[in-house]
């Protein structure tokens, strides 16, 4: 049933990819929706920027928690694990942790912390710092060192 929806999804070794971009996208969207809103003084583009928090936070329990369970099952050698999916790991629990945080902050006062406002901005920039890094070793360990299980053979050919 699902390969007949997500033909691509036949070939992952597990479900990690399909949920990792969310998070990416959310939070990133979360913390320039944020900046807007306090730069331009408009409130509106703060609530936005709340609510693709949230969504955020849950996309990237999603993320994960599939890439916990998926973890065991990724096919590197043991360098590449030990210098990047270990590393991967801690940034993006890192990056979990920072989404809660102002996550549960702008719900505390909601949609927009008023008191450190500063702050809060620099603990967005921080989460996306965290998990830029943490995204760019996963996609290393993907095309870099084949953690995706060879699912594209070489070259890459159309079919219907």
């Amino acid at each position: 049933m699902i390969g007949r929806l997500l033909p691509g999804v036949e070939h992952l070794q597990n479900v990690h990819p399909v949920f990792v971009h969310y998070p990416i996208g959310l939070l990133t969207a979360a913390a320039l929706f944020y900046v807007a809103a306090w730069l331009l003084r408009r409130d509106g583009l703060a609530t936005a920027g709340f609510w693709m928090l949230i969504a955020g936070t849950a996309a990237g329990a999603a993320a994960i928690g599939t890439g916990l369970y998926a973890e065991k099952g990724v096919m590197v050698a043991r360098s590449v694990r030990a210098a990047l999916l270990e590393q991967h790991e801690t940034l993006m629990l890192t990056t979990g942790a920072l989404a809660v945080l102002a996550c549960a902050w702008a719900i505390i006062q909601r949609p927009f912390p008023r008191r450190f406002r500063p702050l809060f901005i620099a603990l967005l920039l921080a989460m996306l710092a965290v998990m830029i890094k943490g995204a760019d070793d996963g996609a290393r360990m993907v095309y870099d060192y084949n953690a995706g299980g060879d699912a594209c053979g070489q070259p890459i050919e159309f079919e219907k």
